[in-house]
């Protein structure tokens, strides 16, 4: 791919006897060519993937997924066949509004985490992934967003998931981005102290951090979420992005403007065996994009 020609070599270099020995690198499964989930399984595999990011009803036509139909023997046929394919779940997808103005809209969503914790529990997901949600029913990015009312909104509606999360031994991750409520560290840091849990974890997605209006900033950006919410990171998200008509766009890793050193090396010293997936690739590209990760992971030097 020529885009991969054009990234700037990374200034550390690695042992090559390291090699990916610790990090589990995956893939959206919707992001595979659309088919049954036992064959994306089996190609993600075949593609060199160790996990993968389960979106229910992106990639599953072939039976429902509503809230009723997630019973235990749905969750221990799923896990199978994962472990059939060698891949574990990194995330369990529940990307809904939990700020959403709507009372009956908000129970629905409310109880869909629920249910997605309980069926996580007996899968074996890493965690159960959220973005923090909007202040309108669109779900579409306005100012409101980043106030401190939409904060404490979004906080006390998480606090009922998060309590359910610890009853069933399942980690709960927010996934902070730009346009919605919790669109920067500080802000991921204040919804982890208020609500103390140990089930509360952090979904690190550099790109979804960024916007038009402070991505030539994100070195200092990704900087600030490493030093703020290192800690709490519970798996990474790795994607690209170009400035396209004064916006940004998400492609896959390799093929935009993003430079790695310092997400790759946070994670090869902080977090090992961390789940990382990749997103925003198309079938064409995912396995260039991970032999792209892969190299940069083996070129990357740290103790």
């Amino acid at each position: 791919m020529e885009n991969f020609l054009l990234q700037r070599e990374l200034t550390i270099s690695c042992s090559r006897t390291e090699r990916g020995k610790h990090m589990q690198l995956g893939i959206r499964l919707h992001d595979i060519k659309k088919a049954p989930l036992e064959e994306r399984l089996a190609i993600a595999h075949e593609q060199g993937f160790a996990c993968g990011h389960l979106a229910l009803a992106k990639v599953i036509s072939e039976y429902p997924v509503d809230d009723g139909a997630l019973t235990p023997g749905y969750a221990m046929y799923l896990k199978k066949i994962f472990a059939e394919n060698q891949l574990d779940v990194a995330v369990l997808g529940c990307y809904l509004n939990l700020a959403n103005p709507n009372p009956a809209s908000l129970a629905k969503n409310t109880h869909r985490y629920l249910a997605h914790i309980r069926f996580a529990s007996l899968l074996g997901a890493g965690v159960v992934g959220t973005e923090t949600g909007a202040v309108n029913e669109e779900y579409r990015f306005e100012e409101r967003n980043h106030s401190e009312e939409a904060l404490k909104i979004f906080i006390n509606n998480l606090c009922p998931v998060v309590s359910y999360a610890e009853k069933m031994g399942v980690i709960v991750a927010i996934e902070p981005v730009y346009k919605h409520i919790v669109c920067n560290p500080k802000r991921a840091r204040k919804v982890l102290d208020a609500i103390g849990s140990p089930n509360l974890q952090i979904i690190f997605d550099p790109v979804n951090l960024l916007d038009i209006c402070n991505y030539k900033d994100r070195d200092a950006i990704i900087a600030e979420a490493i030093d703020v919410l290192g800690e709490d990171i519970a798996m990474v998200h790795i994607k690209d992005f170009k400035v396209e008509n004064n916006s940004l766009v998400s492609v896959a890793a390799g093929t935009g403007e993003m430079n790695y050193d310092r997400i790759i090396r946070f994670m090869k010293e902080r977090k090992p065996y961390i789940h990382a997936t990749l997103e925003n690739t198309v079938p064409e590209n995912a396995v260039a994009s991970r032999k792209y990760i892969q190299r940069l992971w083996e070129e990357c030097h740290v103790g």
